[in-house]
């Protein structure tokens, strides 16, 4: 009779124990895959779940900066032309301050690239063919908008300027913020932050501007 209770009593405790007692142990790590975000008109992937190496650049790292260089050298001709083009102190400023970021920046992704050993774009090339087509990257400007600009003199040429510039300042945000979201490298997210940060300012300044032509 004594045994029968006590194994009657173990196994309420059991049971007790089952819903209030300790917590059962932590479940493993999920292995469920990861959703890799694709391309503009393909289909999200998966890959399995790893550590990233934030020292080590992936595709999206590498891509971005190289991309982004001829992106830089576009506004570059376009501030190039201000000087000869306008006497409004605003816009030659604004102009300026774009031509030396820019500069900087151009010179800290090729080091990026060379330092990791990938080509380099405008090396034997004047910056803007290589083998991509930079009129699909958002915000380039196209010749015919380009040639245009260079005809433009005075209150046309400050209005086209402003234009082109905004447009293509808010491509170079959707490729940075692209990046932040793909890439890993801590040196190439650092940069598309300071794209960001930069040239989100300028465009507010640039459409004030523009509101007062």
């Amino acid at each position: 009779m004594k045994k029968s209770l006590t194994a009657t009593l173990c196994v309420a405790a059991f049971l007790v124990s089952g819903c209030t007692g300790d917590e059962a142990p932590a479940a493993p790590a999920s292995s469920a895959p990861l959703i890799v975000p694709g391309k503009p008109g393909e289909q999200a992937g998966t890959s399995a779940p790893g550590p990233v190496n934030r020292d080590q650049p992936n595709d999206a790292d590498v891509e971005y900066i190289t991309m982004m260089i001829p992106h830089h050298e576009q506004a570059k001709v376009m501030t190039d032309l201000v000087p000869g083009k306008t006497a409004n102190e605003q816009i030659r400023a604004i102009a300026g301050r774009i031509s030396v970021a820019q500069d900087g920046e151009i010179t800290m992704m090729k080091t990026w690239l060379a330092d990791r050993g990938k080509p380099v774009p405008g090396q034997g090339h004047d910056g803007h063919g290589g083998h991509h087509d930079h009129t699909l990257m958002p915000g380039m400007a196209t010749e015919a908008q380009l040639a245009d600009l260079r005809a433009a003199s005075g209150t046309a040429f400050e209005k086209l300027f402003l234009d082109l510039m905004i447009a293509h300042h808010q491509g170079a945000l959707t490729m940075a913020e692209a990046q932040l979201g793909k890439g890993v490298e801590i040196k190439a997210q650092e940069m598309a932050q300071e794209v960001i940060t930069g040239q989100s300012a300028e465009i507010e300044r640039m459409k004030t501007m523009r509101a007062k032509l």
